[in-house]
């Protein structure tokens, strides 16, 4: 009477006491795989809480009614003008990216959770007839390589898990930075356009007057086309501030998750006044290295993956170790009981290529790690370099050029009212004053970007903007060449 081998991959007890300590440690091992109630939301809000700058509440929408909550809230801060904070938190609330983002959260710690959990144990039975002979064979099998590693393989994954929640904290924080930046420049494009109006209000009212003198032989045609090429390019700019303006609310409104009758948001008229002074960071790279997100994580990969490679040192000689139950009856033998075991013999594959990819993954991950060191203190010194020059040139056009343009201003009026000076000059004087609102709006424009620039190199990877280049200045009123 022969006898098949027993299913592979299989665990074993030769007795049922065995088998009743070998179903207690599994139950011990997989006790702790459960499901948290929040999916890790909470390690993400804690991780962004002190990150994001202003005092605003995270939402993940995993049920209908949560959804309805959102909206709620959502609609109560659109039905006022639109503050930065209040943008930020619109964004945070009801970004379906950022919602998207959390889903994958919930994703990955089931993926944890089910890789902590054993494979269900498996029973064969078997029955085999010949002749009159009938051979019983049952077989209880589990697998014995995935329990040893089991404590392993948990670790690894919570790592895993970890890693993905540092990911969805950087993107909280850098969509709250985005939606700072996207509101500074829809205010400051709605500021443009309301002052690009008035400029080619000026232009418009010195081209008809052009025109009109003209017709009576009081204006040449040189002058006549000056007026009505300044008139041109005003229409021209304010042509441009508007689509700028269009694009500049609508990249708002994507950040917002806005749709509908929702985009018909209202902004505020200006943009925050400059601070006081600029601050004063002396050992900002020290700080960026202690909060930066992507450091830390650059950091603890290396230390996991030194891990891991200790790991494949160690399971290189059981990677295929089995252990099974065996009862074999048949009617006319006596009952066979017993226990297998197996594993691999490494006669041709010691594992030595796998250890030496470890090590260069290790070793790549060291230099990443470092890599990254280096261009946070890079991008945290630029982000600062161009924070205090944004607030240097905001302020120089706040303090200097917009007074003295209105100093010029009232001085050529009184020229004007003592028929010292015609309309035109006066006209052209308005522009210039214009012009210099304009560009004192834009650098306060930059500054605010700059520091959300700055805020978001000083937690994670920012998207730093270039600055702007150097506008030309405006010619006296009534230069000629002007």
């Amino acid at each position: 009477m022969t006898r098949q081998p027993p299913t592979p991959h299989v665990i074993a007890r030769s007795a049922p006491l065995r088998l009743t300590g070998l179903a207690a440690l599994v139950l011990v091992l997989t006790g702790c795989a459960s499901l948290s109630p929040d999916g890790g939301f909470g390690e993400v809000e804690k991780a962004t809480a002190e990150r994001i700058g202003a005092p605003v509440q995270l939402a993940w929408a995993r049920q209908p009614e949560d959804l309805d909550r959102i909206a709620q809230r959502v609609d109560e801060l659109l039905g006022k003008p639109l503050s930065m904070n209040d943008a930020v938190q619109v964004a945070l609330l009801n970004n379906r990216g950022l919602q998207a983002a959390y889903a994958e959260l919930g994703i990955t710690e089931a993926e944890v959770v089910q890789a902590g959990r054993l494979p269900n144990p498996g029973f064969s039975f078997g029955r085999l007839t010949k002749g009159d002979e009938i051979e019983l064979e049952r077989g209880l099998h589990f697998n014995l390589a995935r329990l040893i590693a089991m404590p392993l393989v948990q670790r690894v994954e919570a790592r895993r898990l970890e890693q993905v929640r540092t990911t969805v904290a950087m993107q909280v924080l850098s969509l709250a930075a985005d939606t700072r930046k996207a509101w500074v420049q829809a205010v400051a494009a709605e500021e443009s356009v309301r002052y690009s109006r008035q400029v080619m209000q000026a232009a418009e009212a010195g081209a008809e007057l052009a025109r009109r003198m003209a017709q009576v032989g009081n204006f040449n045609k040189l002058q006549q086309a000056r007026e009505q090429g300044f008139y041109a390019d005003a229409a021209l700019n304010l042509a441009r501030a508007e689509q700028q303006q269009r694009a500049a609310r609508e990249r708002l409104t994507r950040l917002l998750g806005v749709w509908g009758t929702q985009t018909a948001f209202k902004l505020p008229e200006r943009l925050p006044d400059l601070p006081t002074q600029p601050r004063d960071l002396p050992d900002i790279e020290r700080t960026a290295l202690a909060q930066r997100l992507d450091v830390t994580a650059a950091r603890n990969g290396a230390e996991a993956t030194a891990r891991n490679l200790g790991l494949t040192r160690t399971t290189r000689f059981v990677n295929v170790l089995e252990l099974g139950l065996v009862r074999n009856s048949s009617n006319e033998s006596p009952t066979q009981k017993g226990w297998e075991i197996g594993f691999e013999l490494p006669l041709f594959d010691w594992g030595g290529a796998r250890v030496a990819r470890a090590e260069g993954i290790y070793m790549q991950s060291l230099h990443r790690a470092a890599e990254t060191a280096i261009n946070a203190r890079s991008e945290v010194r630029e982000a600062y370099g161009a924070y205090r020059s944004a607030w240097d040139i905001a302020k120089h056009q706040r303090d200097e050029i917009v007074p003295l343009k209105a100093r010029i201003s009232e001085e050529n009026l009184l020229r004007y009212n003592g028929m010292l000076i015609g309309v035109f000059e006066l006209l052209a004087d308005a522009r210039s004053q214009i012009a210099s609102v304009n560009g004192a709006i834009d650098a306060l424009r930059d500054f605010w970007i700059a520091q959300a620039d700055l805020d978001m190199a000083l937690v994670g990877k920012p998207s730093l903007t270039a600055a702007a280049g150097p506008a030309m200045a405006a010619g006296p009123a009534g230069d000629p060449g002007h």
